[in-house]
């Protein structure tokens, strides 16, 4: 059951995440098309699951390893985006929705 706090953070978090993959289809993900479609975060809002659709990509897990391992980087652009609206920028884990 999520609270009031939590789901305003999702939509936060699903909303620039968007604008950081739009911006960033063609530097960082060669071109592919990303979407979050969906954003869960944990109850002490520290990890945030984060659903996204692939578009045209033949190996999914492969892709979704390759986003996993710049998590680093999102997660930075993140957190300039929503520093004045969180604390702390939680961690992010990617899956295929």
């Amino acid at each position: 059951m999520s609270t009031t706090r939590q789901n305003k953070i999702e939509r936060l978090i699903q909303r620039d995440l968007g604008d950081i993959f739009q911006k960033g289809t063609s530097t960082l993900f060669k071109g592919k098309m990303v979407t979050v479609t969906q954003v869960r975060i944990s109850s002490d809002l520290s990890v945030a699951r984060v659903y996204v659709s692939l578009f045209p990509v033949d190996d999914k897990k492969e892709f979704i390893d390759y986003i996993n391992g710049i998590e680093g980087q999102i997660r930075y652009d993140l957190g300039k985006k929503v520093r004045h609206q969180l604390r702390k920028v939680p961690e992010l884990h990617f899956f295929v929705d």
